[in-house]
C-alpha cells in the first residue's frame, strides 16, 4: 500500500433524524442500520483500508465518543482519534487533522470521507478513490467525489461543473446550497449537476496552502501550535486554542473560494442515509414492501413501512401504509414516512421532556 495515503473520517455527527436509535450519546455512525452484522463506522473504516493503510486513518470526532471508536475499532490506536473539545462545524476540524498529517508525512494525500454514509460498489469506490489520488497528487488541485443525481432530491447540496469540459475530472463552476423542488428539477435536466457527498481529496500541501490564502486566521491560530501537535502538549493547546475557532464549513471557509477545484463523478451507488425513508430505500422489501430490521413481524394490510426493533421483537401491524415504526428501549416511534424532516424537532421535544 501507499505509505503517502491518507484519510479522515469524520465522525462526530449527531444523527438526530435517526431518532429513537441515533442519539446524542450513542450516533447513528456507532449503530448497524443495515442489519449486516456491521456499523457505519465499521463499514466506512474497512472500505477506505480497502486502499489506505490502516495505521494512516484518522477518526475525526468528539471526545465524548472516544471509547465508542476504540470498542468498535479495535485496531485502531489511541492517537490516530483526533478528538474536537468543542464542535465547530468541518473547517477546523479538518485544518487541524490535516496539520497532524503534514507533520508525519508532508507528502501525504487524503481523502476527506463521512463515517455514516452507505457505499455498495466498494470496488468502484477504490477505483475512483486511486483516480483521485492519482489526480491530486499530480496536481495542485482541490477535488471531491461527486454524485449522479436520479432524481431531483432537495435534501442535497449541488455541484455545478463545466458543461464543456470532456475530461472524466471536471471543473467545478460552482456549489449550490440545497435546492427548492423546481430548481432541483432544473439542475437534473442541465446535465451538469452533481451531488455533493462530502467526500474530499487532495494533498496536505494544497489543502493548507488554501487554508493559508482564503482562511489566514484560523490557519495562523492552529500553525501556533504546529510545533506540540502529535506531542503529549497537544491535547492543552488544543483544549485551549479550538473551542475559539470559527465555527464554519470547509465548503463556505475554503471550496467556495478557491478556483482550483475539481469534480470526479462517482461510478458507485451511494446514500448519505441521512434519514429513516433514505435508510428505507436501501433495505431490502416484502412483497409489500415493507423493510424490516431485526424485529419478526405479523403483517397485514400494511404497506411501504419501515419497521425496526432491538433484539427480535414480535411486532404486529395491521392497516399501516407508509410509517416508521422503530422500538428502542423505553421510546416507541410510529411515524409518517412522508412528515420524516420533522423528526428532528420531535427529538429536541423529547429530549426536554427527560
Amino acid at each position: 500500500m501507499n505509505k503517502n495515503y491518507y484519510a479522515i473520517v469524520m465522525a462526530g455527527g449527531v444523527g438526530s433524524r435517526f431518532w429513537p436509535v441515533s442519539t446524542t450519546e450513542f450516533p447513528k455512525q456507532f449503530h448497524d442500520m443495515l442489519g449486516t452484522g456491521e456499523t457505519l463506522i465499521q463499514k466506512t473504516f474497512s472500505r477506505l483500508s480497502q486502499l489506505i493503510p490502516k495505521e494512516n486513518i484518522l477518526i475525526l470526532t468528539n471526545e465524548v465518543y472516544n471509547d465508542l471508536i476504540l470498542e468498535q475499532l479495535p485496531g485502531v490506536k489511541q492517537e490516530q482519534i483526533v478528538l474536537e473539545p468543542a464542535m465547530r462545524n468541518t473547517a477546523p476540524c479538518i485544518l487541524y487533522a490535516s496539520l497532524k498529517i503534514k507533520k508525519q508525512n508532508p507528502n501525504a494525500v487524503m481523502v476527506v470521507a463521512p463515517s455514516d454514509h452507505w457505499i455498495e460498489d466498494e470496488l468502484q469506490f477504490v477505483s475512483n478513490l486511486q483516480h483521485a489520488f492519482d489526480f491530486c497528487e499530480r496536481e495542485d488541485k482541490l477535488m471531491t467525489l461527486g454524485i449522479l443525481p436520479t432524481f431531483p432530491n432537495t435534501g442535497y447540496g449541488y455541484i455545478e461543473y463545466d458543461k464543456l469540459d470532456s475530461r472524466p475530472i471536471k471543473k467545478v463552476v460552482q456549489f449550490r446550497e440545497k435546492p427548492d423542488y423546481a430548481t432541483a428539477r432544473k439542475f437534473i435536466q442541465s446535465r451538469n449537476f452533481l451531488w455533493n457527498a462530502g467526500i474530499f481529496v487532495w494533498s496536505v500541501e494544497s489543502i493548507l496552502k488554501a487554508y493559508e490564502d482564503f482562511n489566514p486566521v484560523m490557519y495562523s491560530e492552529f500553525m501556533n501550535g504546529f510545533d506540540v501537535l502529535n506531542t503529549a502538549d497537544e491535547k492543552q493547546f488544543i483544549k485551549e486554542y479550538y473551542p475559539n475557532s470559527e465555527n464554519i464549513s470547509v465548503d463556505y471557509a475554503i471550496l467556495e473560494k478557491a478556483q482550483n477545484v475539481y469534480v470526479l463523478p462517482a461510478t458507485f451507488d451511494w446514500n448519505d442515509l441521512g434519514t429513516w425513508g433514505s435508510l428505507y430505500d436501501k433495505l431490502p422489501k416484502d412483497e409489500q414492501d415493507n423493510a424490516v430490521v431485526n424485529a419478526t413481524v405479523i403483517l397485514e394490510n400494511a404497506s411501504n413501512n419501515i419497521i425496526r426493533t432491538e433484539g427480535k421483537k414480535l411486532v404486529v401491524v395491521d392497516g399501516l401504509q407508509d410509517f416508521i415504526i422503530v422500538d428502542k428501549d423505553d421510546v416507541l416511534l410510529i411515524y409518517p414516512k412522508g412528515k420524516e424532516q420533522d423528526i428532528k424537532r420531535i427529538t429536541a421535544m423529547a429530549n426536554e421532556l427527560k
